[in-house]
């Protein structure tokens, strides 16, 4: 799009739009953080599980890990479904039906994924479509943002074995068996020291949500672009005196 339109890289670049991945491997609490984390920076959530398509759901099911074939696709899907969302909000923005909104705001999206190889937070970053290569993803009357005008930033929640062990054995209805656990650590390329990437620790037991919500935007202050880094230093001090009033 022309450098003109709003909704184009430039204005999301403006507006700090953000795609806010939550990583970690199963049982480390990506559904609940990723949940009270787009709460409190006022973007949707989406769970990235949800987006597998019923082939990788029966092969989790049956205890057979995914290969790279089975997570293309759902990768590219996930960035598709954060570049569609944010595009959306902000046209719908600049068109007027969101005029009840009396501050400017940042549009972005928290979605949840497991992440483990660099390797696919690079498809998630939009820098790589293994599966898609140069297949049209979005309706042609949307333009994806590119990589920098949608920046990506990784919530890495981070805890020991024995930890996420005993949480995944007391978990029910979840597809993803304790058995594999192990399979997924070993997998697990660290994302610290990656640009735009928070770790959030589970190992302090004394942390409850609020904490690793707190914990995870402080982190998003540090990393970010400047106006996304703004937006999230304003929704901290705002809760910050909500508690002060109290």
């Amino acid at each position: 799009m022309s450098g003109s339109d709003p909704i184009g890289d430039e204005g999301l670049t403006e507006s700090g739009a953000a795609f806010i991945v939550v990583m970690g491997v199963s049982g480390t609490g990506k559904s609940t953080l990723g949940t009270e984390l787009a709460r409190a920076l006022k973007m949707p959530y989406v769970e990235g599980d949800d987006l597998h398509p019923q082939a990788n759901v029966d092969k989790m099911a049956a205890g057979t890990p995914l290969d790279d074939a089975d997570r293309e696709p759902w990768l590219e899907l996930i960035r598709t479904t954060a570049e569609k969302k944010v595009v959306e909000e902000q046209a719908a923005y600049y068109a007027g039906k969101r005029a009840h909104h009396s501050a400017p705001r940042c549009h972005g999206v928290v979605i949840t994924c497991s992440a483990l190889k660099k390797y696919y937070r690079d498809i998630l970053r939009g820098i790589l479509k293994p599966a898609s290569k140069d297949a049209q993803t979005l309706p042609s009357h949307l333009e994806a943002p590119s990589p920098v005008a949608l920046p990506t930033y990784f919530v890495f929640i981070d805890g020991s074995r024995e930890l996420l062990m005993e949480r995944m054995k007391k978990r029910t209805g979840h597809f993803m068996k304790a058995s594999m656990l192990d399979s997924q650590l070993s997998t697990l390329e660290s994302p610290v020291g990656e640009d735009g990437v928070v770790v959030v620790s589970i190992q302090d037991l004394t942390h409850s949500t609020r904490d690793q919500i707190k914990m995870a935007m402080e982190g998003l202050v540090q990393v970010a672009y400047p106006q996304f880094s703004t937006y999230v230093k304003k929704l901290i001090e705002e809760e910050e005196g909500r508690d002060g009033g109290h």
